[in-house]
């Protein structure tokens, strides 16, 4: 989106509905289907001597995998933000100020990126498919929500290996 027009009138305000053209969000650990999204409903504002607002929303449906189980669970994500962007500043610039704007080049505006940082901020830390989940089998890889396993899970402590091995000696004696 080219943001010239906004940017040559203090004062001008743009409305736009952008859509989001990706079907997944990719992110450093693994890519996640978006199975429902609206438009990003984005406003920028010129508020004088070349700093835009960005204001946006949108939401999406995206499949996480569960943290105990790993079954993909439909998951909300409400992107929501209000943003400050100093056009004046060079993109090394924005860099050294430790603006994250990596969505902005020149005077053009990424929707695509905007989002994927927007969703980055919001990401949930852990997904459940439901809060009693029982993961999987430690031992054979069994979701335990639908079977059973007869594998023996007990976790027993390293450090006590040498005692351990002082009482099986003792019982063969």
């Amino acid at each position: 989106m080219n943001l010239t027009e906004v940017i040559l009138e203090d004062g001008k305000v743009i409305h736009s509905q952008e859509e989001f053209s990706e079907n997944e969000f990719r992110m450093p650990d693994g890519n996640y289907p978006i199975v429902r999204k609206t438009p990003l409903d984005l406003t920028i504002t010129n508020k004088g001597k070349k700093v835009l607002e960005l204001k946006g929303k949108m939401d999406a449906e995206v499949l996480i995998p569960c943290a105990r189980c790993l079954e993909n669970v439909p998951a909300s994500i409400h992107i929501d933000f209000d943003e400050e962007i100093d056009m004046k500043l060079s993109d090394e610039e924005r860099t050294n100020a430790l603006d994250e704007s990596d969505f902005l080049h020149g005077y053009n505006l990424d929707v695509d990126r905007l989002v994927l940082s927007e969703a980055l901020l919001v990401w949930p830390m852990k997904v459940l498919c439901k809060p009693d989940c029982k993961g999987l089998c430690p031992v054979c890889g069994q979701n335990l929500n639908i079977k059973t396993c007869g594998c023996d899970r007990t976790v027993l402590d390293p450090r006590m290996a040498k005692i351990r091995a002082l009482f099986n000696d003792f019982k063969e004696v």
